[in-house]
């Protein structure tokens, strides 16, 4: 198994949680690991990417080659667009919420956007944020956006479970439930969505 992944975002939108969530998973399964993340001005709403590379054989470079991901999962769609020169568009997989963090003033249009996203063979875009908040939080969203991405992420759903009780077991039982629902959710629409 090897999947490269670009996690994208804006910062505050939990990209780096999801990396920790995906790595914990590939991890208890056996896979190799190799993440790279860049940060950006997350304290004032600057891109985050992380890229995230999951082997069953040794990982040479922590880096993407450009046109191999196989998935750009994003939590904020203009910042999928930012890294669609690094997808393979014939096999990827796009997988991003519809809702605009508009940190910018020339924001573009997002049916802009999101007719570009919509252009690939493989995608899959979704409300995150009113998935998440009709679950209870709207700071779920990350979480919604990993469940929609998980059929295709090559790990078992048990894991990326297991993973999420562990990462917020810390933070009580209501939070980890609340996004166990996201993640069950976010899938069962990717589910529905590629039928």
């Amino acid at each position: 198994m090897k999947k490269d992944i670009i996690l994208s975002g804006v910062g505050g939108q939990g990209i780096l949680t999801i990396a920790t969530v995906i790595g914990m998973a590939a991890l208890s399964e056996g896979y190799q690991l190799k993440q790279a993340e860049v940060h950006g001005m997350s304290q004032r709403g600057g891109d985050v990417q992380s890229h995230l590379r999951l082997s069953s054989r040794p990982i040479a470079s922590d880096l993407i080659p450009e046109g191999t991901a196989d998935m750009i999962l994003s939590v904020e769609p203009l910042e999928s667009l930012r890294y669609f020169n690094m997808l393979d568009t014939e096999n990827g997989w796009l997988i991003s919420s519809i809702n605009p963090f508009k940190n910018i003033s020339n924001y573009p249009d997002l049916e802009d956007i999101l007719a570009e996203i919509w252009k690939l063979p493989r995608h899959v875009t979704l409300d995150a944020d009113q998935v998440a908040k009709d679950l209870g939080s709207v700071k779920a969203a990350n979480i919604v956006i990993l469940g929609a991405a998980s059929p295709y992420l090559g790990l078992k759903y048990e894991s990326l479970e297991n993973a999420i009780r562990n990462l917020f077991a810390k933070k009580g039982e209501a939070m980890v439930e609340l996004n166990l629902n996201a993640l069950k959710k976010g899938r069962e629409m990717a589910e529905e969505k590629s039928k």
